[in-house]
């Protein structure tokens, strides 16, 4: 996982709202993006905080579209 990603989470203060697998996911979509390591993609200026921030509410709310979308089991 991304020593960058983990930092930028921490610095704006959205480290706590994601679990490992957002943070996987993350790191996946911002390669996805750049074509390039994350970590190398943020050192590069790559990628904005801004679109950072952008990818991570995307992520979340990906996942709790998700958990709504679970029936539920009783």
């Amino acid at each position: 996982m991304s020593i960058r990603v983990r930092e930028w989470l921490r610095l704006l203060g959205l480290f706590r709202l994601t679990s490992h697998e957002d943070r996987v996911e993350i790191d996946g979509e911002i390669e996805r993006r750049t074509g390039v390591y994350c970590d190398d993609a943020i050192d590069g200026g790559l990628i904005s905080k801004g679109e950072f921030e952008e990818i991570v509410r995307s992520i979340l709310k990906r996942k709790k579209k998700r958990i709504k979308e679970r029936p539920m089991v009783v």
